[in-house]
C-alpha cells in the first residue's frame, strides 16, 4: 500500500498541533551553541540548554532546559561539535534532485517506482498536486540551507523518465516546472561495530553530557521515532511524564476532517468546487476559516475566493491565514504554506507580487521591505527552484539548429509580421497582425511576451532571436513559449480569422 502527502503542510501541522499542547514553538531561530553546567553529584558538565538567535533580527538570547534534544535533520553533526568538538560524525548527507512536470505525463491514481535504474539508483514517477514528481538522484553532498539542483541531475532523471513512457509521448526538457535538490540525513549509528554502515532506521543517541540526538528514518515512521525520543529524554533525565498520547491522537485540522467537507465549503461559503477540494484537503476542519477570510470575486461564481494564479486553486486568503501560521518571507508563502514554488516556478514568479503586496499590508511593510521580500523570493525561485537551468535553455548563445526547409518556413512566419522587412518585429508589428484578424491584446501582455524571447533586452525580437526560440522548442529545451504559440496560430488563422489562444501553456522551464 503506497500513500503521499504534502509534506510543508504536515511539517507545520505538527508544529501547530504540539503548540495547542503547550509547546512553545519559534520560526527562524538558530542555535548559535549549547549551554552547560557542572552537575553537583558527578562533577560533570550536562547540557542545559542553549544560546539561540532570532535570524530575522539578529537578536540572541538564552534558553534554559533541563534536556536538550537534537532533531535538525542534516545540521545533526553541527549541533553534536557543539556538545563536543570531538564528537564522530554520524550524518551523511545526500543531495537528492525532483522535478516537477505537468499532470499529463502520469495517470491521476497510479506511481511507478524502479530500483534498477541505468546507474543503480532508485528512480520514481508518481502523481502529486495534480502534477508529476520525478526522481530521483542520491549524491554525496556538503550540508546547505540553499541546496541547488544541477542540469546534469535533471537530464538524468529525464532520460529515466523516457523508458517508461510510450514512444508517442515526447518527454521535453521544456516541460519540467519546476527542479529543486533535497538533502537526507542518512545516519550511521555510532553505537554500532560497522560506522561506516548506513542505518535504514533511526537511531537515538545520548551524549555523555546529556544531549539527546535524534538522526535519520522517515516520514513514515515519525511517530515512532518521537516516541522514542521522548522516552529517552524522560529516563535520561528523569523527567516527570504520563504515557505516551501519540497513537490515535489527530493533527491540526484533522478530528472534524471528512472526504465530503470541501461540499459544505462550496455550499457555504460559494467556493469554486476545485479550490474548496484544495482547502479542505490543505487545512482539513480550518478550511473554514481560511474561506472566512476569502475576498469576494464580483462575479455570478465563485462567489469568494480570488485566485492568486489563475490554473492553480491558492487563493488570496490563504496568505492572510498563512501569517496566522506564523509565515514571515514571501519565500515562506510561495514555498512552504501554498507549493506553488514546487509546482511552477513561473506561475510562482507571477503570483509574488500580490502576495508580497498581501503580505505587506497584514505585516505593516514598507516599501523597502517589499522590494527585499520580493527580491530574496525571486532569487529563491531562480537558483533553488529551477529558473536558472530554465533561462539557461534558451539565451542570446543558443545554436540554431534547424533544418534549412524550417529556416526557410519559421522566416516565412516571422516576416508575416515583420511587413517592412526590418529583421526585427515590435509590439506594434504583433498588435498590427492581430487587429487584421480581430484579436485585442493589452500592450502591457504583448509587452511580456516579447520580453520572454527579447534575448539581448533591446526591446524587440530579432529573426535570429525567433529562429534560436523555434530550434529550442524544436529541440524540447522550450515549451508552452507564447509568442512561438500566437505566431504559430496567428499564421494558420490569418485567412479564417479566429480567435488565437495566448494563454501560457504549462509555464515549462
Amino acid at each position: 500500500m503506497a500513500g503521499q502527502h504534502n509534506d510543508a503542510r504536515m511539517n507545520l501541522a505538527i508544529a501547530l498541533t504540539a503548540a495547542r499542547y503547550g509547546a512553545a514553538t519559534a520560526n527562524y531561530m538558530e542555535v548559535v551553541s549549547l549551554l552547560k553546567k557542572t552537575d553537583p553529584q558527578t562533577g560533570k558538565e550536562r547540557v542545559s540548554g542553549a544560546r539561540c538567535k532570532d535570524v530575522l533580527t539578529g537578536e540572541e538570547f538564552d534558553v534554559r532546559a533541563k534536556c536538550v534534544i537534537n532533531a535538525t535533520g542534516p545540521f545533526t553533526d553541527i549541533v553534536r561539535k557543539m556538545d563536543d568538538k570531538d564528537a564522530a560524525a554520524i550524518c551523511q548527507p545526500s543531495a537528492g534532485v525532483h522535478i516537477v512536470m505537468p499532470g499529463y505525463y502520469s495517470p491521476e491514481s497510479m506511481g511507478l517506482l524502479d530500483p534498477a535504474t541505468s546507474d543503480g539508483r532508485v528512480i520514481f514517477f508518481l502523481p502529486w498536486q495534480k502534477m508529476t514528481i520525478a526522481g530521483t538522484t542520491d549524491t554525496p553532498t556538503d550540508v546547505t540551507h540553499h541546496p541547488i539542483p544541477s542540469e546534469e541531475d535533471i537530464n538524468f532523471i529525464l532520460n529515466e523518465v523516457r523508458n517508461y513512457l510510450s514512444c508517442d509521448v515526447e518527454v521535453r526538457r521544456g516541460d519540467v516546472l519546476a527542479a529543486w535538490s533535497g538533502i537526507r540525513p542518512l545516519v550511521t549509528d555510532p553505537k554500532s561495530a560497522d560506522t561506516q554502515s548506513i542505518s535504514r532506521n533511526h537511531v537515538v543517541d545520548i551524549s555523555e553530557s546529556g544531549l539527546i540526538t535524534i538522526a535519520g528514518g522517515k516520514w513514515t515512521t515519525y511517530r515512532s521515532m518521537a516516541e522514542d525520543t521522548i522516552n529517552a529524554a524522560v529516563k535520561t533525565h528523569n523527567l516527570k511524564a504520563g504515557p505516551s498520547k501519540t497513537v490515535g491522537l489527530f493533527l491540526q485540522g484533522g478530528k472534524d476532517w471528512s472526504p465530503t467537507l470541501y461540499i459544505r465549503l462550496v455550499q457555504d461559503y460559494g467556493l469554486e468546487s476545485e479550490v474548496a477540494q484544495h482547502l479542505a484537503a490543505t487545512y482539513g476542519d480550518k478550511a473554514f476559516e481560511v474561506a472566512k477570510m476569502a475576498s469576494v470575486t464580483g462575479k455570478r461564481w465563485p462567489i469568494v475566493g480570488v485566485r492568486l494564479v489563475s490554473e492553480f486553486p491558492y487563493i488570496e486568503a490563504e496568505v492572510k491565514y498563512g501569517i496566522k501560521e506564523y509565515a514571515c518571507t514571501a519565500v515562506d508563502m510561495i514555498s512552504r504554506r501554498t507549493r506553488l514554488a514546487f509546482l511552477n516556478v513561473q506561475a510562482a514568479e507571477e503570483a509574488l507580487p500580490r502576495i508580497v503586496e498581501l503580505m505587506g499590508r497584514e505585516l505593516s511593510w514598507g516599501d523597502s521591505k517589499k522590494k527585499e521580500e520580493l527580491e530574496t523570493a525571486k532569487k529563491f525561485l531562480y537558483y533553488e527552484m529551477g529558473y536558472k537551468s530554465r533561462s539557461e535553455q534558451l539565451t542570446d548563445h543558443s545554436e540554431i539548429s534547424l533544418l534549412p526547409s524550417d529556416i526557410d518556413r519559421y522566416k516565412k512566419r516571422f516576416h508575416k509580421f515583420d511587413a517592412d522587412q526590418k529583421g526585427f518585429i515590435t509590439t506594434v508589428d504583433v498588435q498590427r497582425v492581430l487587429e487584421s484578424i480581430s484579436v485585442q491584446m493589452d500592450e502591457n501582455t504583448l509587452h511580456e511576451i516579447l520580453n520572454e524571447v527579447d534575448l539581448n533586452k533591446n526591446g524587440q525580437v530579432e529573426l535570429n532571436e525567433f529562429l534560436q526560440l523555434m530550434s529550442a522548442v524544436q529541440k524540447g529545451r522550450v515549451s508552452g513559449s507564447r509568442l512561438a504559440i500566437l505566431m504559430k496560430t496567428a499564421e494558420e488563422n490569418l485567412d479564417r480569422r479566429v480567435p488565437i489562444p495566448v494563454d501560457r501553456s504549462c509555464g515549462g522551464l
